[in-house]
């Protein structure tokens, strides 16, 4: 039997929550579990209730939803539906899954649901399985083994990253912080805030870049003291 998601909708306006609601049904393998027209309601279910994914308005009174984001310590898949497009570079910066612009149709939302599967399955704050001297990695319904001999950077994208090895590109749902805390510290290094690389297979370095089978990494001007002080070691 197929997985049942459990979905919670906050918005503070009744045809919105309307619309979601049927949204959510149309799916079966959604359950909803509550609808809410505020914050202070919906930070009181996720207390109680385990929710897979939340779609959330950002225009709300007393707390916006992106002030709930910041209060959530263990989120869910969030999905952002809000009438403003001015958000979404903070909202991705908070970790959301996607952030749905209103007016969108069904297809736009299923699109947005199927994101957030995707988190679930590769339980986000797990993503990566640290096992010796590999990395599993969940993408696309799949469990990749990645060898760290094998993998020479890894590049974020957004929410996504993609991992180059010397045999293919995976891109999954990721947060290239929460890597570079996994990966061992011997072996990968931050270069920019869009890249990790891979110690081993640095071939040169120069003022701007470094090279990694052949490839030009980009070094910023941050990263720049501890690259130096790493590859020294």
């Amino acid at each position: 039997m197929k997985k049942k998601y459990n979905v919670l909708i906050v918005d503070d306006e009744f045809l919105a929550r309307k619309l979601l609601s049927e949204y959510v049904s149309k799916i079966d393998y959604l359950n909803l579990i509550d609808t809410c027209p505020n914050a202070t309601k919906a930070m009181e279910v996720l207390k109680n209730e385990n929710v897979d994914i939340l779609l959330l308005d950002i225009q709300m009174p007393d707390v916006s939803g992106m002030e709930m984001l910041k209060m959530i310590n263990n989120k869910p898949a969030v999905i952002l539906t809000t009438a403003y497009s001015e958000y979404a570079v903070d909202a991705f910066a908070l970790g959301v899954v996607d952030y749905l612009l209103k007016p969108f149709d069904y297809a736009r939302f299923m699109q947005a649901i199927n994101k957030a599967v995707s988190y679930n399955v590769s339980d986000q704050q797990s993503d990566s399985v640290q096992v010796n001297d590999y990395i599993l990695v969940k993408a696309d319904y799949k469990l990749y083994k990645v060898n760290y001999e094998d993998l020479l950077f890894i590049e974020g994208q957004h929410e996504y990253v993609t991992f180059h090895t010397t045999t293919k590109r995976i891109t999954a749902l990721y947060s290239l912080k929460n890597l570079e805390e996994t990966l061992p510290k011997d072996k990968f290094v931050r270069t920019h805030k869009s890249f990790i690389v891979s110690i081993k297979h640095i071939e040169d370095i120069d003022k701007l870049n470094v090279t990694v089978a052949g490839n030009k990494i980009p070094i910023g001007a941050s990263y720049r003291d501890s690259l130096i002080e790493r590859l020294s070691k």
